[in-house]
């Protein structure tokens, strides 16, 4: 009992009970927080398939073991396919120059050389898995509902109608007006360039599935009911169209009126 009491009183007792508490804590959590899994679909050819295909496009930047470069590009361990599927898909990778951040362009990769890309990173630890149909359908989600999500949570950056908008540094939040469902909801399970994460516990999958109803609700003919949207930009357009139109015309008017009174 001595020995016990002593060992308490040891000036690097605290220290290593606080280590001990850490990992028990961490064990904790990794073994019951939510992990989604690599996708059902992806076989042990799709990993091998989409390995080749890493080492040969993206391991100059990302890496040989996906461990990532700091001066040059982050890890892709633990980032699921998800990631994977959205930064491939749009063309934003493999990444033309660098920029302060990667833009949308022509895609590099097929439907099936996508699917083995994040069959491969989805392989190397969990993360979020690719979305299936239900998940993304618009006709299962409510607009108004979505509506109020987005613009409480996304409207600041992409504008209240998705159309996008400049952010500091070079940065921009880009136009949603052509995105696929698919890349709407990857783009808030991952959270790509500027973008925060909305993981399932900020924004449900119910809740994500219903902003893509609003979104989609958007490109339908009769989304403008007041009129021309003026590219739906908000108050640059409008203010432009009041200045040069309005107070054109009303300087006109003016004019025209003084040149018939004298």
């Amino acid at each position: 009992m001595k020995a016990l009491a002593s060992a308490r009183r040891h000036r690097f007792a605290p220290v290593v009970l606080m280590l001990f508490a850490l990992l028990a804590v961490g064990g904790i959590y990794a073994v019951a927080a939510p992990q989604a899994a690599v996708a059902d679909s992806a076989s042990q050819d799709d990993v091998t398939e989409g390995e080749k295909l890493f080492q040969a496009n993206c391991a100059s930047c990302h890496g040989p073991s996906a461990e990532g470069r700091t001066d040059v590009a982050p890890s892709l361990i633990g980032v699921g396919a998800a990631s994977v599927h959205f930064q491939v898909s749009t063309g934003r990778m493999p990444m033309a120059a660098n920029a302060p951040q990667a833009p949308e362009k022509g895609v590099q990769f097929s439907t099936e050389q996508t699917a083995q890309l994040a069959a491969y990173v989805a392989s190397l630890a969990p993360g979020p898995a690719i979305p299936d149909g239900e998940q993304v359908d618009p006709a299962l989600g409510d607009a108004a509902n979505g509506m109020l999500v987005f613009r409480t949570n996304c409207a600041m950056c992409h504008n209240a109608v998705g159309a996008g908008g400049a952010l500091s540094e070079g940065k921009y939040a880009p136009s949603l007006f052509n995105s696929t469902p698919t890349e709407i909801y990857e783009a808030m399970l991952t959270g790509p360039q500027s973008m925060p994460v909305f993981n399932d516990e900020n924004i449900t999958p119910e809740a994500k599935r219903d902003v893509i109803a609003y979104l989609m609700e958007q490109r339908a003919d009769d989304s403008s009911p007041g009129g021309a949207n003026l590219g739906a930009i908000g108050p640059v357009s409008e203010g432009m169209w009041v200045w040069i139109i309005g107070m054109g015309a009303l300087i006109g008017a003016s004019v025209w009126i003084g040149a018939k009174s004298s």
